[in-house]
């Protein structure tokens, strides 16, 4: 993906209009706090900077570039920089995937006559077919030398200190742009079948499938075309196994569908893989995330402690914003950074009762040793609107909500005193949706404030799995086929939580709230 070059800075404006207000509630009372560890609350509290999820230490970033495993850790690259000079790549290490050690700049800017690096791949040379040595890191990413042409290329850099720090392969591109404007963001998987590395590479509309046997010579093998959801960026490709033992293909690109209704974050197709030509089940493509701020994301492999990969889970995270509004945020004015990823999830492959395979995700398990603070408050029955005695501004919620016949039902979050701001959550008639249109966010159009997936009423249950922090909300429903990512920035005040139906009582099941410390 490209680099940054403007900026603006987050004011804090008018809020959109306020949903209506909903009717008094009729409960029981909330049972009080269950402590497993104390917590800090004054921690942080005057920042927007997040309790748990990735943050760049300073500047700016977007792009998270795939994480590789050398010597039991994962060894995390994404793009930083200014927000006006252009992008390196900085790294960060962890163990776990919730706590994470800067370890500063690996891949820089301006090495070469061809300025900023770009997006792209690492990968881990384990056999040597480079030349740099057998557990080389080779980086493959995307330079464009001069804006005004079409000079987007793919460049090499490899690192014999175990990806600490890179240098050029020389100065000249691995694989020339063959006169076209969009051609970046290679990602490199081995073909061990086959001998050989493969290469997915976004050019528009198109995916293309490239070869080598060194990485540094690259043949064009073949291409999968999809119009309609804009240009095409950061391409994934991967297999992935069934709980029941098939295994199939999973091709994504990040992209934006917004003027057909479609998501603007991860599309992806499963389907066969052939080493040259990718076959997708069908035409139309998934969407991984059905929010506003799930973008350039990129999925890697499960490592157990001794290095195996499993073959039935991804890994994947991505950066909570949206090129739409990418400089809009209070964290460069109150903490002196810009940008915020989402957890790392967990991704599944499944079938559905049709046969079709979808895939689903959930927060990394990791995330529960990291629990400072648990409140538990059991069943809740609500007819109406229920705010609770609980407030905080970084939390996990989960409940099932169970009922008979109702409207809607889901919670408030990071409500204010007086109930007028708040971001929702649940369902309604048939569809699950995030709403954030009562909240200070960076949407300055208003067409961006509700996200929505389908949702089958006659169910007369959901379950919620809810992660707020400091200016970011992600959804999971059910099992965690439909998810919903988005920034939101509620002023530090507000930190209520409500619970609440339309047309009818539920009780909200198992209701658990539970903080982190990291």
């Amino acid at each position: 993906m490209r680099g940054l070059t403007r900026r603006k800075l987050f004011r804090a404006g008018a809020l959109g209009a306020v949903g209506a207000a909903l009717p008094s509630a009729t409960a029981r009372a909330v049972p009080g706090d269950r402590a497993v560890a104390p917590v800090n609350r004054a921690r942080k509290a005057a920042s927007y900077r997040a309790e748990y999820h990735f943050t760049v230490p300073d500047q700016w970033k977007n792009d998270p570039q795939r994480p590789v495993w050398i010597d039991g850790e994962y060894l995390y690259y994404y793009l930083t920089g200014g927000t006006t000079s252009g992008t390196a790549w900085r790294l960060a290490t962890s163990t776990d995937l919730v706590r994470f050690h800067d370890q500063g700049v690996a891949v820089p800017k301006d090495t070469t006559p061809n300025g900023d690096v770009w997006s792209g791949c690492a990968v881990v040379d384990t056999d040597d077919t480079a030349g740099f040595g057998a557990g080389a890191v080779v980086v493959l990413a995307t330079m464009e030398p001069d804006a005004n042409t079409d000079s987007q290329a793919q460049y090499l850099y490899y690192s014999t200190d175990d990806g600490r720090t890179f240098q050029p392969h020389g100065t000249g591109p691995v694989l020339p742009n063959p006169g076209v404007k969009d051609f970046r963001d290679p990602k490199v998987i081995r073909d061990e079948e086959r001998g050989r590395w493969v290469m997915a590479l976004t050019e528009n509309t198109k995916v293309g499938i490239y070869h080598s046997g060194d990485l540094k010579q690259w043949t064009y093998a073949g291409g999968f075309v999809k119009q309609g959801i804009g240009v095409l960026e950061c391409p994934d490709l991967f297999a992935l196994r069934t709980s029941d033992g098939d295994t199939r293909w999973v091709l994504a690109v990040s992209a934006n569908g917004k003027e057909a209704g479609l998501p603007n974050t991860y599309a992806y197709w499963t389907g066969d893989f052939d080493g040259v030509t990718f076959t997708p089940d069908a035409d139309e493509p998934q969407w991984l995330d059905h929010g506003f701020d799930w973008y350039g994301a990129v999925t890697w492999e499960k490592r157990g402690e001794d290095g195996s990969v499993d073959p039935a889970v991804r890994y994947a995270i991505a950066w909570m914003n949206n090129w739409d509004y990418p400089d809009t945020t209070p964290t460069i004015d109150a903490d002196g950074f810009n940008g915020t990823d989402s957890v790392v999830r967990e991704v599944t492959l499944h079938r559905d009762g049709s046969g079709a395979y979808f895939l689903a995700s959930r927060p990394v398990a990791a995330l529960d040793r990291y629990v400072s603070r648990t409140v538990d408050l059991g069943d809740v029955a609500v007819d109406g609107q229920l705010v609770l005695e609980y407030t905080g501004t970084a939390y996990e919620l989960t409940t099932e909500i169970t009922w008979d016949e109702l409207a809607g039902a889901g919670v408030q979050l990071r409500r204010s005193a007086d109930g007028s701001r708040h971001i929702d959550a649940g369902v309604h008639g048939d569809y699950a949706f995030v709403n954030r249109r009562g909240s200070a966010n960076p949407d300055t159009s208003s067409k961006w404030q509700e996200s929505r997936t389908p949702f089958d009423p006659a169910a007369g249950k959901v379950r919620l799995r809810v992660l707020v922090d400091r200016t970011t909300v992600e959804v999971f429903f059910e099992d965690g086929r439909h998810t919903h990512s988005m920034e939101a920035f509620p002023y530090l005040v507000d930190t209520g939580l409500a619970l609440f139906t339309s047309e009818g009582p539920a009780v909200f099941k198992s209701t658990v709230i539970r903080e982190f410390t990291v």
